[in-house]
């Protein structure tokens, strides 16, 4: 069992991630605050544990500043049961793509992980299954290899899995070193 350190010292990570409209979408984030409270990192949601009356982007920023990592969970949120992207293409060698049975997320799970590279923030990206895997949910775009997750069974099968286990002891030690590095005196060259 890890020694809970007192709330003043740990380590404060943005965790971005759209409402959940499912219950086990609700555990899944349950699991990962937990998993984060219980090694000593303080996750932080703007409209959950944070609150500003500044305007999102802005509030989004100065959140962000004060974290060492930023994890975004892009659940499902808009079915689109029959669509077509690239419709009416007229362009050569590109096609229609077909988008039946997929899944949309929010753009803040596009909007928040930019603004965290942008600042050098680690980032660990999780899609549930489904999602389509375009703009920053692309595989490789931040750097870091992106999990699809599947929500059909059981939360704490994914949280069990290597997968899991490997890409968070990545992440984590990552988050660590951010800490460490801004204890640092800026270097002449």
């Amino acid at each position: 069992m890890v020694q809970q350190p007192p709330p003043h010292f740990k380590i404060s990570v943005f965790v971005s991630y759209p409402k959940p409209y499912m219950s086990v979408q609700q555990e899944f984030i349950d699991h990962v605050y937990a998993y984060l409270d219980g090694r000593g990192l303080a996750p932080r949601t703007l409209g959950v544990t944070d609150y500003d009356v500044d305007a999102p982007l802005k509030a989004i920023r100065r959140l962000m500043l004060e974290s060492n990592g930023l994890i975004t969970v892009a659940f499902r949120r808009t079915y689109i049961e029959k669509g077509t992207g690239s419709y009416r293409t007229d362009i050569s060698g590109l096609q229609p793509k077909k988008l039946n049975g997929k899944w949309l997320t929010t753009p803040w799970a596009h909007i928040e992980p930019a603004m965290a590279y942008q600042i050098g923030l680690p980032i660990l990206l999780l899609r549930e299954k489904g999602v389509i895997d375009d703009g920053v949910l692309e595989k490789g775009v931040v750097g870091t290899y992106m999990p699809e997750f599947d929500l059909e069974g059981s939360p704490d099968d994914y949280f069990a899995s290597l997968e899991w286990n490997n890409l968070i002891v990545k992440w984590e030690s990552q988050v660590r070193a951010v800490v460490d590095k801004k204890g640092n005196p800026p270097q002449l060259f």
